[in-house]
């Protein structure tokens, strides 16, 4: 691990060097080596692989319910209907995509990413599950399905001490969420480390929403050493990048000892032929990682607070199951624009979604539910009922915007979000800026990935609930950064954009097929 003020100083560089300019992206055009496209899904070969029921129960509860914290009531009697069920509904195939000049068709899941190119894994350690074997796992997503890596329950075990958590101390399920950098670095380059820390945020909201629903609760971590986990793994290309611990009375539970391990490990597939060497991903990665396990969590600071002039109006509501929600999101490729507007009650439940409290050790729980959050959201209203176009600041401690700039914004939305139209034709366009500085205070370099893992999971929650109302959103990671600031008026301490993000009326992509979903 370098010494600290060399981390910190190769965190800045390589966030400095990803910025978006007009002069970077003409100065190095990148034309895509599809015969080398990155394999999306991963296997290991030589395991004993164990059938995920395909008819898994689904949850009873209402999708907007469990965005407001409510848990679900369990669904299944057994281990591996408790998996499936899980797994169904925060990292499975959902539908597909058919390209019509060459007929290739290829996979979306529940969980969104970048480029759909999925560069996260699951991992998950299984202690006392009625019915199911204790081992390491790994989801085999193509075919929902569990590969046994290790038989017994020292594996959790031992993730259980290298974690420090009194959530992780008797956790039946204790997931490991896993980057494969090279996957979304095959199109987006350097740029990609941040795509990678956006998904695994979409996975861990995905993964504990889908727990609520299901009667129990997750809370992540962070902070743990890398390499430790790495090889208890036994992984190669995989980065471990999020802990997430599961417990709850939806879990069916037996009681029995805890067997030795035995280790089988199996061949990860190769993924490309030839894999391009990204120096500034490996050195953000190092600079970002940890040795020891006992390595001090800062105390959070407190977030900025403020008050604007708008009030929030009562919460919009919605009676969509979750089960349908989260296997029918899909992110937008564009917007219909025109006339059609969301409702200030849809807008106002969006942003109670994103604003409520996750639980992880980067937020501040393990300190008494001192909660630091790192986010700031910045709206560019567009077509949103009883408020006026302009650029609007949520301060969600007092449920208030401030408009901080008042005019249309729809060209400005998209021309900093690299001139995409969708940032445009949407009903409200959202900048999340993060207090990195903040949160690298809190918690050294480790913090640049923890405001990313926050600006996933937020986004996760816009996904849900505007699938929920009946509208839908996505997630733009390309923008020109300090343009944004710049338009803004931000100054580098005061935050950094991390993510874009839009919530509006879809047009519809004929390509897609969900009949087998």
């Amino acid at each position: 691990m370098p010494p600290p003020d060399h981390a910190l100083e190769t965190v800045s560089a390589y966030h400095e060097a990803t910025k978006h300019t007009l002069e970077r992206l003409y100065a190095r055009p990148h034309t895509l080596d599809w015969a080398n496209m990155p394999n999306p899904f991963r296997h290991y070969e030589g395991v004993p692989v164990l059938d995920l029921p395909a008819d898994c129960p689904e949850p009873a509860a209402q999708a907007l319910a469990v965005l407001d914290g409510v848990s679900g009531e369990a669904v299944a009697t057994d281990g591996a209907g408790f998996l499936s069920s899980l797994l169904y509904h925060s990292a499975a195939i959902s539908a597909t995509k058919v390209v019509p000049s060459t007929g290739y068709r290829y996979a979306l899941r529940v969980n969104p990413s970048s480029g759909n190119l999925h560069p996260t894994e699951f991992h998950f350690a299984a202690r006392g599950l009625a019915g199911w074997d204790d081992g390491l796992y790994h989801y085999r997503c193509s075919s929902h399905m569990a590969e046994q890596r290790m038989r017994g329950g020292e594996a959790g075990r031992e993730l259980a001490a290298l974690a420090m958590s009194p959530w992780f101390r008797d956790a039946p399920l204790v997931f490991v969420l896993t980057s494969i950098a090279w996957r979304e670095a095959w199109k987006y380059r350097d740029r990609a480390y941040r795509y990678c820390l956006h998904d695994i945020g979409h996975a861990w909201e995905s993964l504990a929403l889908a727990a609520r629903a299901l009667g129990c609760e997750a809370f992540a971590l962070g902070h743990f050493p890398d390499a430790e986990v790495a090889r208890l793994l036994g992984l190669e290309d995989e980065w471990p990048m999020l802990l997430v611990a599961i417990q709850g009375s939806g879990i069916p539970l037996e009681a029995r000892p805890v067997e030795p391990g035995k280790w089988s490990g199996g061949v990860a597939n190769r993924l490309s032929e030839e894999q391009a060497a990204y120096p500034l991903i490996d050195e953000v990665h190092r600079a970002t990682s940890l040795e020891a396990p006992l390595a001090p969590v800062a105390q959070p600071g407190p977030g900025d607070n403020g008050e604007g002039e708008f009030t929030l109006a009562p919460l919009a509501t919605s009676g969509s199951p979750f089960s349908s929600v989260v296997r029918h999101r899909r992110s937008a490729l564009d917007f219909r624009g025109g006339i059609e507007s969301i409702s200030f009650e849809q807008l106002s439940k969006l942003l109670e979604a994103a604003a409520r409290p996750f639980h992880a050790d980067f937020e501040g729980d393990l300190f008494g539910g001192n909660s630091a959050r790192y986010l700031r959201l910045y709206l560019y209203i567009h077509r949103v009922s009883a408020m006026n176009p302009g650029i609007y600041r949520y301060w969600p401690e007092s449920r208030t915007l401030e408009c901080v700039r008042q005019g249309d914004q729809r060209l400005m939305a998209a021309g900093l979000s690299l001139g995409q139209d969708l940032a445009g034709n949407s009903c409200v366009t959202f900048s999340m800026v993060a207090g990195l500085e903040r949160a690298i205070r809190d918690h050294g370099s480790r913090g640049y990935r923890y405001v990313f893992f926050e600006a996933g999971c937020t986004g996760q929650r816009l996904y849900a609930a505007s699938e929920a109302m009946g509208f839908r959103s996505t997630g733009i990671g390309a923008f020109y950064d300090d343009q944004v600031h710049r338009y803004l008026e931000l100054d580098p301490e005061q935050g950094q954009v991390v993510y874009h993000f839009a919530c509006g009326y879809a047009v519809e992509d004929p390509r897609l097929d969900a009949s087998g979903a």
